[in-house]
């Protein structure tokens, strides 16, 4: 079946049968991909901010903290 045979199908489909649908394609996903590769240039960058991290170059925030000050930000 083509992707667009496949739209015209889930358009038929009730909302409660999409969620389920959507919930099954995530689950097939994190089955087939229980290890999803990681770009280089993300792992150089990783291991900079851990090696700042370890080195007392950076601190780490709490992540309420960080939700808060964003949240402030956009006020």
């Amino acid at each position: 079946m083509r992707p667009n045979e496949i739209i015209k199908e889930i358009d038929k489909l009730g909302l409660s049968e999409k969620l389920i649908l959507v919930e099954g394609i995530w689950d097939s996903i994190a089955r087939s991909n229980s290890i999803l590769p990681m770009p280089e240039w993300q792992k150089v960058e990783l291991e900079k901010r851990y090696r700042e991290y370890k080195s007392g170059k950076i601190e780490l925030h709490e992540w309420k903290e960080v939700h808060e000050s964003l949240r402030d930000s956009f006020k």
